[in-house]
């Protein structure tokens, strides 16, 4: 009896350190939300820029995409938890189809979970266990590259060999700076204040002070 029970102990603490509490729905829930606000800011604030950018060699607007794929890598790195990427990233874009913008709801859905996905399948290489700046850059690379690739498919169809590459190079960059860096910055930000001491995240935060 006694060593039944304590080989069961490490499977159930793995367990539950993946599995999603009510507080985890809830702030992710607001983060998807407050990034779908962004989201619908930048659907209008892009368009200045875009017109600035694409005269100068074209596929170099893809510099413009990370404001649209930060919320995933954000909410991975604050919720630690599987699924979080794909949840709070498809939300923001739930919000900006719901208000509505120049590219429809069904497409903007679609691209929130296609870029959820991305940012996902870095967190899951790692197993959910490395959280530090290098795994969030490459996670924002992962969402700006699952992105642009959705992109190229349904906006760019038959786009040019130099076009692809410009377009998939500067979305990766501003996939890694944008989605990545920043995301990581503000995470530890928000951690440093104690408002995340219910999270990994932020008791990770606090212990390295």
């Amino acid at each position: 009896m006694h060593t039944s029970t304590s080989t069961s102990a490490p499977v159930s603490t793995g367990t539950h350190r993946l599995r999603w509490r009510v507080v985890d729905i809830v702030v992710a829930s607001v983060l998807g939300v407050a990034a779908g606000l962004i989201f619908l800011l930048w659907n209008i604030g892009y368009l200045g820029p875009k017109a600035l950018l694409e005269p100068l060699l074209p596929g170099v607007q893809g510099l413009l995409d990370g404001p649209w794929l930060f919320a995933g890598v954000l909410g991975a790195l604050i919720i630690r938890k599987p699924g979080a990427a794909v949840y709070t990233e498809t939300l923001a874009a739930v919000v900006s189809a719901l208000v509505g913008n120049q590219w429809g709801g069904f497409l903007t859905l679609e691209a929130g979970l296609v870029q959820g996905l991305g940012a996902e399948l870095v967190f899951l290489l790692f197993f959910y266990r490395r959280w530090n700046v290098g795994v969030a850059v490459l996670a924002g690379v992962g969402a700006a590259l699952a992105g642009g690739v959705n992109n190229l498919v349904l906006w760019y169809a038959g786009a040019d060999t130099g076009f692809t590459v410009v377009y998939l190079v500067s979305t990766a960059l501003s996939g890694a700076v944008l989605a990545g860096l920043l995301s990581w910055l503000l995470a530890r930000g928000l951690a440093a204040t104690g408002a995340l001491d219910r999270f990994a995240s932020g008791r990770a935060a606090r212990a390295r002070v």
